[in-house]
């Protein structure tokens, strides 16, 4: 999971562009959260309603014409969900250049039509893949119904078109990339998501306009906002970037006692799910792997009930996708012979499960039903191991970033590593892993203290003997690819 961080963005809907902030999913105690720039506000029935409910409070987002304007409400406004934030005091104090979006940070929800009406290509798929996504987190940190402690109401959303499409087949298929959309049944496939949109895109944005505050929190006008047309014409006037500066679109560095609020049920701000682990950088994940919640929530349903889960592997040769179960709780992966066999996409892991080539999985009562099955193999974010993150974090403690990282970062990607050692037989793993070595104590500390700080000066001990570790899980894992292309 990415650190703490504050990232801008644009959306572009009903012909006009507004700017606001997006926090990506941070962990606090055990949970995982995200919030956009917004707050909860009362919003007052029609007047011309012969029988008007009284003031209902409603979670919006603001938006600013401009990134000079949400420069300009940062400086002074801290009455919205991002003001409790790690990072809030950094953002604050940054200037419009530094607030204006990346344009994989641009989604335009007018054009959504124009793009899947054309042929498929991976730009309109990551780009439709990428707008679902903000779609869904925004229904999801805005959705007061889902937020509601009535047990009636658990199954109860604001946002049932929303819901509605990202939970079709072929929306989640967005996440897989262009393979999804290749031959005769990625073409059939294309075409339904062009019919959900067709049916749902409407509704979509009608469920989501409700909750976007286009007055800047009552310091802009609708007026004030320029035509999408000009807005586009007015940044492509603009100098192109310094192409040697060294900025970072996620505006991170966080403070370990700057306090974390829980957000109230209809705010901005979002706890989805238990999180796994968390840092305080920004690392980049090496995961190329792209699915919406909805969707890997979906999945998981079936994985679940199997006993067998997709799990993912970051290794500096690749990204890589498998299966794991528990045999008397010991780890077996889809393999053979102790080596792990790993794929650059469900679709292909997917293709493969359906061979009928041996494996130390196949003996497992329930593969018959893995084998058979058309639901993708998605991994849950606690069944996603990055070890090159974890190699970049102590490189940054090394070189001097010694308490902004804690211990706890390396929880996640060890549980992932220790599987793998143990299906592999790994005597050196097991062995840097162990109580007397740098990382067993590191490990040990993780486990008594999570929240404790790594140190600068045991870092490159830990660094040396997690590089050793990666190298030889790299031995034990098989690229595979089964797709003829």
């Amino acid at each position: 999971m990415s650190r703490p961080s504050i990232v801008p963005i644009a959306l572009t809907l009903d012909d006009r562009t507004g700017y606001t902030l997006w926090a990506p999913p941070w962990e606090e105690d055990g949970e995982e959260w995200q919030a956009f720039l917004g707050s909860t506000v009362e919003v007052l029935a029609d007047i011309n309603d012969d029988d008007p409910e009284p003031p209902r409070p409603t979670a919006v987002v603001h938006l600013f014409p401009s990134p000079a304007a949400l420069a300009a409400f940062c400086r002074v406004n801290t009455d919205h969900d991002l003001a409790d934030h790690p990072v809030w005091p950094v953002v604050a104090e940054l200037s419009a250049a530094d607030l204006t979006p990346d344009e994989d940070h641009r989604f335009d929800l007018d054009g959504v039509y124009d793009v899947v009406a054309e042929n498929p290509d991976r730009w309109a798929v990551e780009e439709l893949a990428a707008t679902f996504d903000i779609v869904g987190r925004l229904a999801e940190c805005c959705d007061t119904a889902a937020d509601d402690e009535d047990e009636d109401t658990d199954d109860e959303t604001g946002f049932e078109s929303v819901a509605d499409l990202v939970s079709r087949p072929e929306a989640a298929a967005l996440g897989l990339g262009i393979d999804a959309f290749l031959g005769r049944d990625g073409e059939e496939s294309w075409v339904r998501l062009g019919t959900a949109i067709d049916e749902l895109w409407e509704d979509v944005l009608e469920e989501l306009d409700e909750h976007l505050d286009w007055t800047g929190a009552g310091t802009v006008s609708v007026e004030d906002y320029p035509s999408a047309a000009e807005e586009a014409e007015s940044r492509a006037a603009e100098p192109e970037d310094d192409p040697d500066a060294d900025v970072d679109e996620d505006l991170v560095d966080d403070e370990d006692d700057a306090p974390v609020r829980r957000p109230a049920a209809g705010s901005t701000a979002a706890a989805p799910a238990e999180a796994a682990t968390a840092g305080i950088r920004t690392i980049r994940s090496g995961s190329p792997l792209r699915a919406t919640p909805a969707a890997v929530a979906a999945a998981q349903e079936f994985w679940e009930a199997v006993g067998i889960l997709p799990v993912e592997v970051v290794v500096p040769e690749g990204a890589g996708l498998t299966l794991r179960c528990y045999v008397e709780d010991r780890a077996r992966f889809l393999g053979r012979d102790g080596q792990v066999f790993v794929f650059p996409t469900p679709v292909e892991l997917a293709r493969f499960c359906a061979g009928d080539e041996a494996h130390d999985l196949t003996e497992i009562a329930s593969w018959p039903e893995v084998a058979d099955t058309d639901t993708l193999p998605l991994p849950a974010d606690q069944d996603r191991y990055d070890l090159v993150e974890i190699s970049e974090v102590l490189a940054e403690v090394a070189q001097g970033a010694g308490g902004l990282v804690e211990h706890r970062a390396l929880l996640q990607p060890v549980e992932g590593v220790l599987d793998l050692a143990e299906y592999a037989e790994l005597p050196r793993v097991q062995q840097h892993l162990a109580a007397g070595a740098p990382l067993g104590r590191a490990l040990a500390r993780a486990e008594s203290d999570p929240r404790a700080p790594l140190a600068a000066e045991e870092a490159p001990a830990l660094l040396t003997a997690w590089a050793q570790v990666v190298e030889d899980v790299g031995t034990a894992l098989v690229f595979r690819s089964d797709v003829v292309r």
